[in-house]
């Protein structure tokens, strides 16, 4: 008879994020009118949406980052 296992592997437990929703650029209007439509998700308590807003804000490209190599 074969060992094999019977039952699932315990679960995969990732860390809590605790960083917050990153800080739009001062200067930009991409970055500010995305923050907007953030505040109104959070108000409706739509959090898949702030999630996506937040990834959205912190993935927009700015000029003073510089480029990478």
């Amino acid at each position: 008879m074969s060992s094999s296992r019977t039952y699932p592997s315990p679960p995969v437990e990732l860390p809590l994020r605790l960083d917050g929703d990153p800080k739009p650029a001062p200067d930009c209007d991409v970055c500010q009118a995305l923050d907007r439509q953030r505040s109104l998700a959070h108000a409706q308590r739509d959090m898949s949406k702030v999630s996506d807003f937040n990834v959205e804000i912190r993935n927009h490209p700015h000029t003073s980052r510089g480029r990478r190599s």
